[in-house]
């Protein structure tokens, strides 16, 4: 049996333990790749693991060993998968690895937004509370869940997932997605009635050049002016200036973010630039709960082991270097 090269190029985006795979094989990893150098280390791979790096045409045509591109992710933004199809490698991802991490997260901010509590946090940090002639100090509105509406834009996975924690808060449910919406407890509904209606708004979906900025500037004008968004799935899904102008306006209640177009993000970034309460902003973490990673772990191995035993799994691309 032939000895597989395999190369990770971004091995310090997943802090898991990987096992070994069950073939012969070569492994070699990298902390961090810079795409200039991505080319250099994949020259004679069988085999690329990667997160975040970017693998275009014009580098993809210059890897005539390269049969597998195994994502250690679901996004797959960052690799060229029509320039994949037509040179025969095979790309595989990631799916469902996160569908308690992320959802649990998405109502981590949720709750932090709804309750207001930067705003409260702050009363206690400042003094407001010791200095208070009451009980308590009164420094923004909570909303209740209960009763709102919870509107998702995308119900793969994660958005029903995400929909089973919202109708534990006895909220509404409606969700929008290209393929029909069929679950017990969720009503489907059009963009523009997710996006009018919600008084919370998640998002769900992949980043093409069909949902690229999809919540821009109109989109942020017809929300409720309580309405808080929710993005876990892509920066760029938002148009982050629209954004920031409604939250500096008070068009929209709030934001929470654990994605950015650019990541890791410019100091000069107008989100970071911005430092309102009702936005919080994390490092893109919401996928990595320890047992997330693992599961992440043990799929992407998965993924590896039945492509070379000629039965892949979870393949974006079709190919004939199997």
């Amino acid at each position: 049996m032939a000895v597989e090269r395999i190369v990770f190029l971004d091995r310090g985006s997943l802090r898991a333990p990987i096992r070994a795979p069950r073939f012969p094989h070569e492994w070699k990893d990298y902390e961090y790749t810079e795409s200039a150098d991505a080319l250099g280390r994949l020259k004679g791979a069988s085999i690329a693991i990667l997160n975040k790096v970017p693998l275009r045409r014009s580098e993809l045509a210059e890897l005539p060993d390269l049969r597998l591109i195994a994502i250690a992710a679901t996004g797959s933004d960052v690799i060229d998968l029509k320039a994949c199809n037509d040179l025969g490698i095979a790309v595989s991802n990631i799916r469902a690895y996160a569908v308690n991490s992320l959802p649990e997260h998405v109502f981590a901010l949720i709750l932090a937004l709804s309750r207001s509590l930067n705003w409260h946090k702050q009363s206690v940090e400042t003094g407001a509370w010791t200095n208070s002639k009451t009980f308590c100090v009164f420094t923004n509105p909570m909303r209740d869940l209960a009763g709102s509406t919870l509107g998702l834009i995308g119900f793969g996975a994660l958005g029903r997932s995400v929909a089973a924690l919202g109708k534990a808060f006895k909220m509404s449910v409606i969700a929008y997605d290209q393929m029909p919406v069929k679950e017990p407890g969720v009503r489907p509904a059009a963009l523009d009635e997710i996006i009018e209606q919600s008084d919370v708004i998640s998002l769900h979906v992949p980043l093409t050049d069909a949902t690229r900025n999809m919540i821009g500037a109109s989109a942020l004008g017809r929300m409720k002016r309580h309405a808080i968004i929710i993005n876990t799935a892509r920066g760029g899904l938002i148009d982050e200036q629209a954004l920031a102008d409604a939250l500096a306006n008070g068009r929209i209640g709030g934001a929470g973010l654990d994605v950015l177009s650019v990541e890791p993000p410019p100091t000069e970034h107008p989100l970071l630039k911005l430092r309102h309460h009702n936005l919080i902003v994390t490092p893109h973490m919401a996928w990595a709960s320890e047992e997330a990673m693992r599961t992440l772990s043990d799929q992407l191995i998965d993924n590896i082991e039945a492509f070379i035993a000629g039965m892949p799994q979870n393949l974006l691309t079709q190919t004939s270097k199997i």
